[in-house]
Parts: C-alpha cells; structure tokens; sequence
C-alpha cells in the first residue's frame, strides 16, 4: 500500500524508505515446523541477507538527500540563498531521523546475521522499528506539501532543479525501480521465516504496524486496482493497448494507457535480458482536456500507407518462421535454434503491428496540439472514444504532473502487472488455439430492441495476422425498428478466433471532410463480439447465436469449413449446367471460347462495378449469388435481367464462385506445382522464361479463360483509386481460386505436418498462389503472337 506514496521526485527516494518500515512488519512469521535443523538456520540467514542488501539501498538513497541538504541550510544564512530555511525543513522533513532509525536498525541487525545460530533473536530490533512509526505518520502527513513545495522550488531555481534531477539520476542508479522493493517483499512474506525464540516480539511489531497501516490506509482500495492521485481519489487503469502513432510522418509503436483521468502515452524501451517491461513517458492529457479531431480541426497529415505487397511479405515471413521452429521443435529441446528463431519471429510480428493498420484515431489537449494514431479497426476505435467521453462525465479537472510521477504511474502499472503484452505468438502458450483457418458462413438475421425506426446495416470484421478486417456489409434496412435482413456472407479466416459485428445508422450528408479522414460518417448504433469455439463450429452444422449489446440483439448463424476441406470440388449435379462442370465441356457445348457465365459477369461489373469500393474483395449476399448460380445452371434466359437487379457485389460473387467450384483449378493440377516453383525462382530471366512457358502449355480453354478474365482485372486495377483494388488485392481474390494443389497432393501435406505447422504451411501455400497471379497482373503484356491472342479473345462464335 505504500507504493500510492511515490509519485514525486523526492517521493521516489523518500516513499521508498517509508516502505522498508511499512512492509518489514508485514514479514509472516509462520508457525513451528519440523524440519532439518541446520536447513532451517541456512533459510533464515538468507532472508536476513536479503533484508540486509535492501536496507544499504535505502541508507545510500536516504544520504543522497542529505548531502545537499547540508549546504542548502548553510546557505540559507547568506545573502542569495537558494532555498529559504523554512523551505528546506518542508521538503526534508524528518529525512535525517529516517537516516538515523534506518542506519541504527542495520548496525545492530548486521553483527547478528554474520554471527548467526539457531538461539540468534531479532525480534526485538523489529519490535523497536514498529515503535518508532510515529517518525513516518509525521512525514506520510507532510508528504503531499514537501512534493509541491519542491516542485515550486524547482521551477523557481534552475539550480535546485539540477540538484533534483541529479538526486533523480542517483536514486535510478541505485535502485533500479520500485518493483524491485515489491519482489523483495513477497519473497519474504513467502518464506519460512521460522524464529521460535523471536516469535512473541515479532508478533508484537506485526499487531503496531497493522494498526498503523490501517489508519494510513483506510481509503485505499487493492493495490491491483487502483493508484492514489493527488486529491485521494482512485486513479484506475481503464484499459491499456499497444497502438501505432504518427509522429511527422513516421509511424511509432506506442503503449497507451487509459487511466479514469488521464489518457498516457508511452515507448515500451527495448528490454535487456532478465528485466521486465521498462517504459519512456511521451505525453499525457487529462482526459478533462481531451477532444477528437477530424480533419477539419488539424493540418493535413496524411497517412503514409504501406503496400499491400509488404504486408504480405511479412506474413510469408512469420509464416516460414512459425514452420521452422516447429520443425527444431520436433527434432530438438531448448536448442538455441529455437531462440534464435523466436528472436526473428518477435521483430516480424512487431513490424506488422506496426505497418498494418491505416485507420486515424485523433485526439487533442487543451491547446489543440493533436495526436494521431493509427488503428486497423472501426470497432476499436468506436470503443476508445466510448470510455473516454463516459470517463469525462465525471467531471474531472485538469492537472499536471511531473515526468517522474508519470514514470512512477507507469512502473506501477507494470510492477502490479495489470498491462498487456505485445500481441505476438510467442507470447502464447504452446497449447493455445492458433484459430481457424478455411471459410465462414454468416448469415446475418435481424436485429430487435431499437427504440425508433432507424436505417440501419451490419459489417462484420474479423482478426487476422493480430488485427481486425473488414469482411462484410449488409445492405441497409430503411425505416425499422426491426430489421431483417437474412443475408449470408461466406468469410475467409486466416487463424482467426473472434467474430466482431457493428450496426451502423446510415447518414444522408456524407462529408468530404469523413472520407478524407478515413471517418465512417455513419453513427455506430451498436457494437458487440463473440469467441469463436474451434470445437463447436467445427461440426459443420449450423450454428444459431445473438450478439448482445446496448439492449439491441442481433440474430446471426454461422458455419464454418476447414480450409481441407474447402479444397474439395463438388460436381455440378446437373450435367447440363455450368458449376461443377470441366471448362472444356462448357465451352465446347456454347460453341465458345470463354464460358459465358464469365463473359456476362465481366461485362455487368464493367459496366456498373469499376468504382465500386472493395469489389470482389467485399462478400456479396449468398442468397442472391446461389440464385444466380440456379440461373446460370439452368440456362436461364432471363440471367442479364436478374443480373442488371442485383446488388454488384453478387454478381462478382457468382463469378468467383464458378472458378472455385470447377471440377479442376483454372492452371490444372498438374501444372500447379510447377507454377509454385516456378514463382519462387531468384533468377529473373529463368522465372520469366518458366512462367510463361508454363502460362502457354496450359489446356486453349483454360488459356483463353484466363488472358480474358487478366484483361479484365487489369481494367479492374486502373480505378484503384476509387475502388481500392490495387494488383495485390485482385492477386489476393482470385490467386487461391484459380491456383489451388490437387486433393490428393493436399492430403499427402496434411498427413506429414502437425496441426499447427499445417495452417502456417496453408498460409505459405496461399500466398504462393497470390504471387503467381500478381506477376502475370504485373506484366504488361503476355508475349503470345497477336493474331493469335487476337483469335483466342474476339472470337465471333457463339
């Protein structure tokens, strides 16, 4: 309970040596136990070491202050002193009487413990220490006073502040932190600490000091709840995140911490062997102070995004890192491999929690200098300015304080470890789910419990790699206070364990201001999520749930399929339809050289989907696409009219959907593996010369399809600035679609891999995939003769 007494300068030297008094008491003298004698006696002298070592600390700190207490008081008498008499009393109040209870108490204890035996007492130096607790009730009382009267000081006389600040270096010096005076506690209240003669006397100084300790401390709460702030109020640690700030253009992995009056900003320094998180205090703002900007409110500070293409590049490296340590893990034990390997895969993993997410969180003080921080999910930061406009009812007044007092604030946070890690693997237990990899179904019911008819839609994010992403929309339900939707979106997860849902009431005047900033205008009606269990989701039955949340429930059902199994490829059931069904036979029956379900498709999203955010990246209703693939199937004549209805993101649904469920991938099962290696060729020459080798020994339809369907992406690519598919995003769609290894190869790789080395395996395969689609999207053009390519793309036949 006396860590709430050090949040000052001098507090950080003075409190601590109140603790020694405060806590020594504390010592749980247990009762007899048989045990080995000499054992025994070997147990208690090692405690009494270490009370020993802790006390020349305090002795050394406790000195620190009266060195320059001295020639502060002498010239006090002069004609330019640097403090006044009476302000040197205040701030050193009972500072040497503390010296000399604390140099006493170590004399007489040390002569005992280096002439120690089984009849040594001690007792009775504790016993003298409890007794003299009224020194420390006198100076708890003229605590608060000594820390502003030496803070005022400070401010009023550069030379004081230089003798503060070296008292600060000294005091780091000799006492790393205060966590260290926490450790050396519970190691002694753990202990055997079995002094038969001792135990009246030492349980005569534990009845003082607790009823000490219960006057002073009476109005604070669990020291794992709260710190004490100035005015006696509990200051409490709300929540606290590793997030990415932007600092003049240069992003900056921060660890936030939200306190009930203050939000604190912080570097978590780099950690050297043995010590536990040590952190640098960047700014603070009492949450009395704090506004959210947009981006009317702060100059233009673009957010630097990275490419696509280098996010993936770290997930392919965490992926093969992840495989190799399974690998050292099966062959060997505590190998230095390991370590080496865990090394690599920290500074991968931070450098994507760094680079991936391009979502602006801003927040301002009271003079309107902003901050902004860069967040990957609409959910999170919804819920951030939620707890802190819910904290400012309470009408907290602004303050300061002093760099060591944040620095205090934060080593208690960590020293009670109430903070979170970085969220990496290697920071999870070896036998934590890696999460799902494969598809999920959605269906998205209704909502019940609003109050007034509102316009509302749902999306649906989900984690991936350590953030979330945005999966899914619904379409917007008007004027309800029950809205039903009953739409169905299949989601892909890549170890993925929560499922997140939003409702948002959709705004007419969207702002320009909104979209530059990266701000959903739309107002967040309601937020919720739900833990996905492996184990109940893997029946491949559906599963009904309500997402709770502000007296609003949503309806939702979800199944899910393993990515293994998603590999299957079901035959049409009808012969004379087009899913299911091998492309040579479709396009032999059409009489055409593109199949024209790909055909119609192309031309419906040319012709209203070029600028339409997110397309084939963004699920459509399952519902309209399974409409749409019936249609198709039966040759439907009316499908152009059914498609010109429909909401675009089915359309490029349906489309995708035809290329998974062929009976063989686009760029066949034989081929596969070649295009796999061939992609992973370092030689350009040699790569270029293999794809394309490759590219042109596929089956005619099979080219055709392709070259028409690349065209296509292409155009899809150039309105990237609208509709933000970029080559990779495209790559990233279709790659796993029209490039997928057979079953029998998969199965084979199932069969020789651990559970979790084989969904690492799947990611490195996917990508892989991707890469192949990316190089062919990335070429200018396929070097096939143009009469050829001429032939093979306008053909006249129907």
């Amino acid at each position: 309970s006396s860590d709430e007494l050090g949040l000052s300068l001098l507090g950080n030297v003075l409190a601590s040596c109140l603790t020694t008094a405060l806590t020594l008491p504390h010592i749980q003298f247990f009762f007899q136990v048989e045990l080995d004698q000499e054992k025994g006696l070997e147990m208690r002298k090692w405690v009494l070491s270490g009370i020993l070592a802790s006390e020349e600390i305090y002795l050394s700190q406790l000195e620190a202050l009266l060195i320059p207490m001295k020639p502060l008081r002498a010239a006090a008498t002069t004609s330019q002193p640097m403090l006044t008499i009476q302000q040197i009393e205040t701030i050193f109040f009972k500072v040497p009487e503390l010296h000399e209870i604390h140099k006493d108490f170590y004399d007489a204890l040390l002569p005992r413990v280096q002439d120690w035996s089984y009849q040594q007492c001690v007792g009775d130096l504790f016993q003298k220490l409890a007794s003299q607790l009224g020194v420390y009730r006198a100076f708890v009382d003229n605590y608060k006073v000594a820390v502003e009267t030496a803070d005022k000081c400070c401010q009023a006389n550069v030379q004081f502040a230089e003798i503060s600040e070296n008292l600060k270096v000294k005091s780091t010096k000799d006492c790393k932190d205060q966590s260290m005076c926490s450790m050396r506690i519970d190691y002694i209240s753990q202990s055997f600490f079995f002094l038969h003669p001792d135990y009246p006397l030492l349980q005569d100084a534990l009845r003082i000091s607790q009823n000490f300790l219960s006057s002073i401390n009476e109005e604070i709460t669990p020291r794992r709840q709260s710190m004490t702030v100035k005015k006696g109020e509990n200051r409490q640690l709300l929540r606290d995140r590793f997030m990415v700030e932007l600092v003049e253009g240069s992003r900056k992995l921060r660890h936030v911490f939200l306190f009930t009056d203050l939000l604190l900003c912080t570097k978590l320094k780099k950690q050297a062997a043995g010590k536990g998180q040590q952190y640098d205090c960047k700014w603070y703002i009492p949450l009395a102070d704090v506004t959210f900007q947009n981006i009317e409110d702060c100059e233009s500070n673009p957010i630097p995004l990275v490419q696509d293409e280098e996010i993936d590049a770290m997930k392919i490296k965490i992926s093969q890192i992840k495989n190799e340590i399974q690998r050292e893990k099966r062959t060997t034990k505590g190998s230095k491999v390991i370590e080496r390997l865990r090394k690599k895969l920290s500074e991968q993993e931070s450098l994507l929690l760094l680079m991936s997410p391009n979502m602006a969180f801003r927040v301002a003080n009271r003079n309107g200098k902003g901050f902004t921080f860069l967040i990957s999910s609409d959910y999170e930061r919804a819920e951030w300015r939620e707890i802190i406009r819910e904290q400012q009812k309470k009408c907290f007044k602004s303050f300061s304080l002093t760099s060591l007092e944040l620095q205090m604030l934060t080593n208690s946070c960590v020293k009670l470890q109430t903070v979170h890690t970085i969220p990496m693997t290697m920071n999870k237990e070896d036998d934590e789910s890696p999460g799902l990899y494969g598809f999920l179904n959605v269906i998205v019911h209704s909502a019940s419990g609003l109050k007034q008819s509102l316009n509302l839609y749902c999306t649906l994010e989900v984690d991936s790699f350590g953030y979330f992403v945005n999966k899914a929309k619904t379409r917007v339900y008007r004027d309800s206070t029950e809205p039903s939707w009953n739409e169905e979106f299949e989601i892909e997860l890549e170890g993925s364990q929560t499922l997140r849902l939003l409702c948002y009431e959709k705004c007419c005047n969207r702002t320009k201001q909104g979209k530059e900033d990266g701000e959903n205008t739309d107002k967040i009606v309601a937020k919720g999520q739900i833990k996905m269990d492996p184990q109940t989701l893997q029946n491949k039955d559906w599963q009904r749930t309500v997402i709770s949340m502000n007296g609003i429930e949503v309806k939702l059902s979800m199944k899910f399929t393993s990515r293994e199994f998603s590999l299957k490829r079901m035959p049409s059931r009808k012969q004379s339809g087009v899913f299911g069904v091998k492309i040579n036979v479709v396009t032999k029956r059409e009489r055409s050289k593109v199949p024209l379900i790909v055909r119609q498709c192309v031309e419906e999203i040319e012709r209203r989907g070029m600028e339409e955010v997110g397309i084939y990246r963004v699920s459509g209703v399952a519902t309209d696409i399974q409409a749409l693939k019936a249609a198709f199937d039966s040759n439907n004549k009316d499908v152009s009219m059914m498609m010109r209805e429909m909401d675009v993101n089915a359309i490029a649904g349906t489309l995708k959907l035809y290329f998974r469920e062929l009976p063989e991938p686009l760029f066949t099962d034989d081929l596969y593996p070649n295009f796999a290696g061939g992609i992973a060729l370092s030689d350009s020459v040699a790569k270029d010369s293999c794809m394309l080798n490759l590219l042109l020994s596929l089956p005619e339809p099979n080219l055709v399809t392709f070259l028409f369907l690349l065209d296509h992406l292409k155009r899809v690519a150039e309105n990237e600035s609208i509709n933000k598919m970029s080559f990779h995003n495209l790559a990233t769609v279709f790659g796993p679609t029209l490039l997928r290894p057979s079953e029998k190869d998969s199965k084979i790789s199932a069969s020789t891999t651990l559970p979790i080395s084989m969904n690492d395996s799947w990611s490195l395969e996917v990508m892989s995939q991707v890469q192949v689609l990316l190089y062919f999207l990335q070429l200018e053009s396929i070097p096939t003769p143009d009469s050829k390519r001429q032939s093979l793309l306008f053909s006249t036949e129907v």
